[in-house]
């Protein structure tokens, strides 16, 4: 099976950057689906944020009952728009939506979202009119997003083509999903936890375009660095593997399967029209072409974000240093339990921080490193040099408690210097409340994932060994 990601990437475009988008069922009054899908793209969401901002294209309305819709000139027809259409934003009855796809033949649209529902997921009427209008957008080359998505958000190009409730904040993940409404829950969440995506996808019943379609355009998207895929059921497992085949030693994939057991395949079957297949056939598709599994929604995103900001890891020899020691234990506890190895500080190591004046008589001589509570910058400086310096590690959690001589940011500083400085892979586990929160802060800002329980901290270093293991296997490393 041959795959152009290049051309992949082009054909796709459309639906991230598009010159001109149309709303077919665009709507004057508020409480509508066409109303809001227009806002969106005129406002980038629903909300008053200050990260909000519309998109700049050109973007047109397409109702015949009305006049204009936001202080934009609507068309009766999208045959009627003057200017180029790229993409087009479907949000009208189901019997309707064959007819509208016609015109967007005529008319030369690239792509097609659908939001509307009532199609394969609803029995066998829907499936009917489903595979007609698929038939027509087949003909015409047309690619179809849905029906019964979203739709999806491109951060770079302020797009917000979808019923989503705003725009994200900017990042460095594309997150591919079949569900919707999952997606509205995580991009509410991120805003929060100032989670940041470049592309948001929302591909529902997949009658065209699949995950492994979009994952084949975020391996040439400049602005993505990480893949995070939550997906029921594939319609064609072997296209996936050959994909992420191609992609896995260009960007990092990590997926959450939904449907492990006979309750969630069923529930997948009526949510998403999906056949969702054997949870363990999936495990060895992903095993086998690089995928990084993930088992929790968190940890799909604290992976994700560890591999879109830190190198991956070179081997499974990591150093903990900490502050408490009770999280210490905890840390190596997950970590062996994971398999990643915390081989002992060398006599060098020992020899060289017993000397340097700086170090608690108490401290652990051990890996952990336990640099005990009253630790200030000058004892994390030493102790975290000396072992992300070492040969002996492949990279380092760092683990910081709030104690009345802890300098947060400080901290926090000298993590970011020296992991700039060494290029090893070095996680964070600054845990707290609002006086922790200003070094969390600035880790985040230049690229130290941080997490606020250890578990979550060992999990994402091991998603950089897993991935380093593979790139290596594919001499990519």
């Amino acid at each position: 099976m041959q795959i152009d990601l290049q051309k992949k990437h082009l054909e796709l475009k459309c639906f991230f950057e598009p010159d001109g988008v149309a709303v077919i069922g665009a709507s004057p009054h508020p409480e509508k689906l066409g109303y809001q899908v227009v806002r969106n793209l005129v406002e980038g969401g629903s909300f008053s944020l200050p990260h909000l901002k519309g998109f700049a294209g050109n973007i047109f309305p397409i109702n015949p009952q009305a006049k204009e819709i936001l202080g934009l000139k609507c068309y009766p027809s999208v045959k009627e728009v003057p200017k180029n259409v790229d993409l087009v934003i479907i949000c009208i009855p189901s019997k309707f939506v064959p007819q509208a796809i016609r015109e967007c033949a005529e008319k030369k649209v690239k792509g097609i979202t659908v939001i509307t529902a009532g199609f394969g997921e609803a029995g066998e009427e829907g499936k009917k009119l489903q595979n007609e209008f698929l038939s027509i957008a087949k003909k015409s080359g047309i690619r179809i997003v849905g029906p019964n998505c979203l739709g999806t958000f491109y951060t770079p190009a302020y797009l917000n083509a979808s019923f989503g409730p705003f725009l994200p904040l900017p990042g460095k993940t594309t997150f591919i999903s079949q569900s919707g409404a999952l997606v509205d829950s995580v991009v509410d969440w991120s805003v929060k936890e100032k989670y940041g995506f470049s592309a948001v996808v929302s591909y529902g019943n997949k009658s065209d375009l699949d995950a492994p379609d979009f994952i084949a355009w975020a391996a040439n998207d400049k602005h993505t660095k990480a893949i995070a895929l939550y997906i029921e059921g594939l319609n064609d497992g072997r296209y996936f593997l050959e994909v992420a085949k191609i992609v896995t030693p260009i960007k990092p994939i990590v997926a959450l399967k939904a449907g492990k057991t006979a309750a969630g395949t069923k529930a997948a079957g009526s949510h998403t029209g999906s056949l969702a297949g054997s949870y363990q056939i999936y495990k060895g598709a992903f095993k086998q072409s690089g995928v990084i599994m993930a088992e929790t929604l968190t940890q799909m995103f604290d992976m994700a974000k560890a591999l879109a900001f830190q190198p991956p890891a070179k081997g499974n020899r990591i150093a903990i240093v900490t502050n408490g020691g009770g999280n210490g234990v905890m840390t190596a506890d997950y970590c062996e339990e994971m398999g990643i190895e915390l081989p002992p500080p060398s006599k060098e190591i020992i020899e060289r921080l017993d000397k340097s004046g700086k170090m608690h008589p108490a401290w652990s001589r051990g890996n952990p490193l336990d640099i005990v509570g009253d630790a200030g910058p000058d004892r994390y400086k030493i102790a975290l040099e000396a072992v992300i310096s070492s040969d002996i590690y492949d990279g380092v959690i760092v683990i910081q408690t709030l104690q009345t001589t802890t300098h947060t940011v400080e901290d926090a500083q000298l993590v970011v210097e020296l992991q700039n400085k060494y290029k090893k892979p070095v996680v964070g586990a600054f845990m707290g409340g609002p006086f922790t929160e200003p070094g969390v802060k600035y880790l985040e800002e230049h690229g130290i994932p941080n997490y606020n329980d250890v578990d979550r901290a060992a999990k994402a270093m091991w998603s950089l060994i897993e991935y380093g293991s593979h790139l290596k296997k594919k001499g990519k490393l």
